[in-house]
């Protein structure tokens, strides 16, 4: 079963990429040099490429657990990319590293909660050994547009 006969299954949808944020972005979304892809920072997004809500610090407007939902379309807004980027998300070897960044309240402290809603979809569609990866979860006072998340990669690809 291919990546996208999973996403399917799941009843998941890549995102369009991102739609008008009101700036000019001057990078690009996933850059390959060699046989590695650096996926530049993403936020969550609905499947017509806006930014997806809620808005807010996680620990201050937003639970937990929708710092997690967050963090799981930040991981769809990736491989959206990705997909336009490289043709098929088969050509994925392996994820190597994810740095999580999280619009949270000061006391805030379980980041590494957060990020897992990334990290869980990850390893369920590319499984235990392509989808392994190394990881940090930050906590950040503000991030753009004020998104809960934003997660950069970086990915392993075949030729």
């Amino acid at each position: 079963m291919t990546i996208e006969d999973k996403l399917d299954a799941m009843g998941l949808v890549l995102p369009a990429p991102v739609g008008d944020v009101g700036m000019k972005l001057p990078f690009v979304p996933v850059r390959v040099i060699g046989d590695i892809a650096y996926v530049s920072g993403h936020g969550p997004q609905n499947p017509d490429g806006s930014l997806a809500g809620p808005f807010g610090k996680v620990g201050a407007e937003l639970s937990v657990e929708q710092g997690y939902d967050a963090a799981q379309l930040v991981a769809l807004s990736m491989l959206g990319s990705l997909k336009r980027q490289l043709g098929e998300l088969e050509r994925v070897q392996s994820w190597i590293k994810l740095l999580g960044m999280v619009n949270c309240a000061p006391e805030f402290s379980q980041h590494p909660a957060i990020i897992n809603g990334a990290s869980e979809l990850i390893l369920e569609l590319f499984g235990d050994e392509r989808g392994a990866h190394a990881r940090s979860a930050v906590g950040m006072s503000s991030l753009p547009f004020n998104i809960p998340v934003e997660i950069e990669a970086m990915v392993l690809v075949r030729g």
